[in-house]
């Protein structure tokens, strides 16, 4: 199963995001979901000075080594934000974000929907919903 899978339940539950979030933060590994939702919001930044900001911050807290929460991604995609990072484009993360909806989806999505957490979570909706 994947992230772009539907559940069953999906439309009657909107607690499954905020659970997965607070799954990969016992895991220690909730930067991805974080720098996924940023590059969400930084997609909608039309002005180039906000971009410009928004970028720098991105870059210094996800993207550049030894960085508060950097993410795994390899070193090209990094070299490409950090020659895009005085003029970022809307799309200069795309590829970041893709390698980290990757990791996200063949990693610890699938130990999620293993986990107690969802588990929790499933008997609650199916409840709910009986």
């Amino acid at each position: 199963m994947t992230l772009t899978s539907r559940h069953k339940f999906r439309g009657q539950c909107r607690d499954g995001p905020v659970v997965y979030a607070a799954y990969l933060k016992l895991e220690h590994s909730d930067e991805n979901i974080k720098f996924w939702m940023a590059c969400e919001t930084y997609k909608k930044i039309a002005s180039r000075r906000g971009r410009i900001s928004r970028a720098k911050k991105l870059y210094s807290i996800y993207i550049q080594p030894q960085s508060p929460r950097e993410i795994n991604i390899d070193s090209s995609t990094r070299d490409a934000i950090i020659k895009s990072i005085q003029e970022p484009t809307q799309t200069c993360f795309e590829e970041a974000q893709k390698i980290v909806y990757m990791h996200m989806e063949m990693d610890s999505y699938p130990r999620f929907l293993k986990s107690e957490m969802y588990q929790n979570l499933l008997k609650t909706v199916q409840s709910q919903s009986s």
